[in-house]
């Protein structure tokens, strides 16, 4: 729990948060020992404990999707506000009010839990003990109960590319294209695949899909300017790796990637300047590095060590005065 905790909040937020809680625990501590002496005491130990969980609420919005935003706030805001009154009304009620905020939260994720269908569940618990042909099996009953349903299909394609299974999970990527021919999901899914398989000339074909189909979402440019820096078309990778930072890639993780593509694309084309440019921005993201081979150590990481594993070592490079912007030319 505590490394999936570090993985979704990323090595420098685990830190701000680490020192948050301390920093915030201390005075409070400190405050304690005075606590009978003055009556400001209990109104600030109050306080801190409200700046510290909307501290933490900060934390974890800036991580969340902005679609995942809206769901988590109706959960977690009102349990903010009930801690916040229980602490005001110092009386039973207020921790009676404080009990409510959290059984809100508890019933919340419930309610929210319930509508994943068992066999995802199940399947989940599989594929954590990298039981990947088990959960292949539960998700093929599902699909034959209910084969009009897209998310079946993409859900098993994933199984089948942490399985290493690529032919089947194009199968299954093309599939839900079928049954949902307006979203770009599919198409970006079948991407990846491609280009975990090394088909570039696929995977930028179902790219450019993808990204007709959603023009206004990073992720498409990202996923082309990658395949094209694959290709070698790097006039390419540079329009659309560019557009995908103007849409503000958030995490930075992906705009470690997205600079080493460009500083990569620039070095091709010989314009040091902006190749060295990027370098320095490979260099100024420390943190999504850090990301990266966190993740890339879980034992469900296989099919990103194969895709990003070169590029994140390339990074590395980068960053540690190894590798040269010059270099980057003569890396594939």
């Amino acid at each position: 729990m505590i490394k999936r905790i570090q993985i979704f909040l990323g090595p420098t937020l685990t830190q701000v948060f680490i020192a948050w809680f301390a920093l915030t625990g201390l005075v409070s501590l400190i405050l304690n020992s005075i606590v009978d002496q003055y009556t400001w005491v209990r109104p600030v130990q109050s306080g801190l404990v409200i700046i510290f969980v909307v501290g933490v609420l900060i934390m974890i919005a800036s991580r969340l999707a902005p679609e995942d935003r809206g769901r988590w706030l109706a959960l977690l805001l009102p349990a903010a506000i009930a801690v916040f009154l229980g602490l005001i009304v110092n009386s039973p009620v207020g921790v009676l009010v404080m009990g409510l905020g959290v059984g809100w939260v508890i019933a919340g994720l419930m309610l929210t839990r319930s509508k994943m269908p068992i066999e995802y569940r199940d399947a989940v618990k599989l594929l954590r003990k990298n039981q990947y042909e088990q959960a292949a099996k539960i998700m093929d009953g599902v699909i034959k109960a209910d084969p009009n349903e897209p998310n079946h299909y993409r859900f098993r394609a994933e199984i089948y590319r942490l399985w290493g299974k690529l032919k089947q999970a194009a199968r299954d990527y093309q599939k839900m294209a079928e049954l949902t021919p307006d979203s770009p999901l599919a198409y970006n899914g079948l991407a990846e695949v491609y280009l975990q398989s090394r088909q570039y000339d696929l995977a930028h074909e179902a790219a450019r899909k993808a990204n007709q189909l959603a023009p206004d979402d990073w992720v498409t440019y990202y996923n082309l300017g990658m395949i094209e820096d694959r290709l070698h078309q790097s006039e390419a990778a540079i329009a659309h790796l560019e557009k995908a930072l103007a849409l503000k890639v958030k995490d930075a993780r992906h705009r470690l990637l997205i600079h080493l593509y460009l500083a990569r694309a620039y070095s091709r084309l010989r314009n040091s300047v902006e190749s060295h440019r990027h370098v320095d921005a490979v260099k100024n993201h420390a943190s999504g590095l850090e990301e990266w081979q966190t993740i890339l150590k879980s034992d469900q990481a296989e099919t990103l060590r194969d895709v990003l594993g070169e590029d994140i070592e390339a990074a590395l490079g980068l960053s540690t005065g190894e590798l040269s912007a010059d270099d980057l030319a003569y890396i594939k």
